[in-house]
């Protein structure tokens, strides 16, 4: 027997393997089951290395059948198939680390770093953060169809069906329309309501109340008598069902609300109806706060209707362009403008009559400021507040209790300002004037950068308002649902109080 060399045996040494009665590399190679026991040992152990290719080269090799095949082709091959080995792990971590780059570096909008990549109208995304959210969107929303529950055509086109669709797509209540509209162009959209994950509640009540096409009790029964007929509804007690309210009179409008839709996904912009109400429609839990109806002339891709001036041309510091309506925020703007006239533009506005002001000049007269004040009107929130972005004039919130939407993936703090309601008067002004055109243009950048999740756009535009409603609606999505009037027994099934399975449930139902 040779005496073990005194030094740590080359690689070739190391690789010698016996040969057995088949080729390893004569069938699909697993690698970790076909090479030799000993090359999963670990090489660190020299001693017991050296002792046995002592052993192999003192000892005759019995080959068997194979005998012919030189020595040194085996170990070309063993040596190949464990570069090859090493080759496939790199290249696999190599493809594992450009893939996951490449979902992460997609074009996105994320206003909380300091440089903001994308534009409005861009093919720009925002990022959502996966925490909460996911890494992408999955859900499924069954969309109600106006012909299969009866009612539903009412709280859409009123009593006689005469409310045109085309005349709701205007002014506040637009976005109730334009919602419905884009997910049922959506391919997030399925048409089997086993499958999905939340269920959409088409209705038009704002604009039909307002056209005189229902009364506030006749949208009340309707509703009920609508949900009646939902047996998903009633499986969930609402949760997984969607309603979009677009006015400041938020879910109100459907007066029992309260008792039949308070599990409900409600979508509005209005965050708060306390002075009203002895209580607000508005769970920061469950709702979404979507964005305002900015009229279509002014987020249409290509050039707006009006367009923005340069800082340099706008005659006032700030304007307010609205009614006083009794309340105080608004006479105290109103009282101000009388007194600093060259600094706060508030003009006596017309919107009835002959000298109703045009939207084209309403939008001419609100880009002739630096920056556009939005008081608290009726509600806490306003449609200027996002008209403000579209005339790249830095909006000024002065409503304590104003909800926004998307705030997950928006910093306000860096495209606006939100000042005390109480503290309106010459200290306003005068902080606004103290204010340089350098950080204002900075304003006006970012705030270029994240109006197109204010517009109601296709899915084909990536960044839009409705983009960001299903990523929130993903959010609140739960995979079990239950009611005080749903149970289930040993085998699954879903039942009523009388035992009945879901399946077997007909309309109209008691309601949860």
């Amino acid at each position: 027997m040779l005496n073990p060399p005194s030094r740590r045996p080359a690689i070739s040494s190391l690789l010698s393997l016996d040969v057995d009665d088949s080729i390893p590399f004569a069938k699909p190679l697993n690698f970790r089951s076909q090479l030799h026991p000993r090359l999963h040992r670990n090489f660190g152990n020299v001693s017991e290395r050296e002792r046995e290719m002592a052993s192999l080269t003192s000892k005759p090799r019995n080959l068997g059948v194979y005998s012919h095949f030189p020595t040194p082709c085996i170990r070309t091959h063993q040596i190949s198939a464990l570069f090859l080995v090493v080759v496939t792990f790199f290249f696999t971590r190599l493809f594992d680390q450009s893939f996951s780059t490449c979902n992460s570096l997609t074009s996105s909008v994320d206003i909380r770093d300091n440089s903001v990549v994308g534009t409005a109208g861009s093919s720009g995304t925002f990022r959502w953060p996966e925490r909460g959210y996911g890494s992408h969107l999955s859900l499924k929303i069954y969309v109600y169809t106006e012909n299969e529950i009866d009612g539903l055509k009412e709280l859409m086109y009123g009593r006689d069906g005469s409310i045109k669709t085309t005349s709701c797509l205007k002014g506040q209540w637009g976005s109730q329309v334009k919602i419905h509209k884009l997910l049922l162009e959506s391919r997030f959209r399925t048409r089997r309501k086993e499958e999905a994950d939340l269920f959409f509640v088409p209705a038009y009540v704002k604009c039909v109340r307002m056209m005189g096409g229902l009364n506030d009790k006749e949208i009340n029964r309707t509703y009920v008598e609508v949900l009646k007929q939902m047996p998903y509804f009633r499986r969930s007690g609402g949760r997984d069902h969607v309603f979009v309210f677009p006015s400041g009179a938020g879910a109100h409008l459907f007066r029992s609300w309260s008792t039949f839709i308070n599990r409900s996904i409600i979508l509005t912009p209005e965050g708060d109806r306390t002075d009203k109400k002895d209580t607000s429609a508005f769970d920061t839990w469950k709702d979404i706060i979507i964005p305002g109806n900015v009229d279509d002339g002014m987020t249409r891709n290509g050039p707006p209707a009006v367009r923005p001036l340069p800082l340099s041309k706008r005659k006032y510091l700030a304007n307010y362009l609205g009614r006083a309506q009794g309340k105080a925020g608004r006479i105290k703007l109103i009282e101000l403008s009388k007194q600093y006239p060259d600094k706060l533009e508030c003009p006596d506005l017309k919107f009835s009559g002959n000298e109703k002001l045009g939207r084209s000049e309403y939008f001419e007269h609100l880009r002739n400021a630096k920056f556009c004040l939005a008081p608290r009107g009726e509600s806490s929130w306003t449609l200027r507040f996002y008209e403000s972005f579209f005339v790249e004039c830095v909006p000024v919130i002065l409503s304590d209790k104003v909800e926004l939407p998307f705030q997950n993936v928006i910093d306000y703090s860096r495209v606006s300002i939100k000042w005390p309601s109480t503290r309106i008067s010459t200290e306003l002004l005068d902080y606004l004037a103290s204010i340089s055109d350098k950080d204002i243009e900075g304003m006006i950048e970012r705030g270029r950068e994240i109006r197109c999740v204010f517009v109601y756009g296709g899915e084909s535009e990536q960044c839009t308002a409705v983009d960001g409603i299903l990523w929130e609606l993903q959010r609140k999505i739960r995979h079990f649902q239950q009611s005080a009037e749903t149970f289930w027994l040993h085998d699954g099934s879903v039942v009523n109080r009388d035992l009945v399975e879901f399946s077997r449930w007909r309309s109209p139902m008691p309601l949860p």
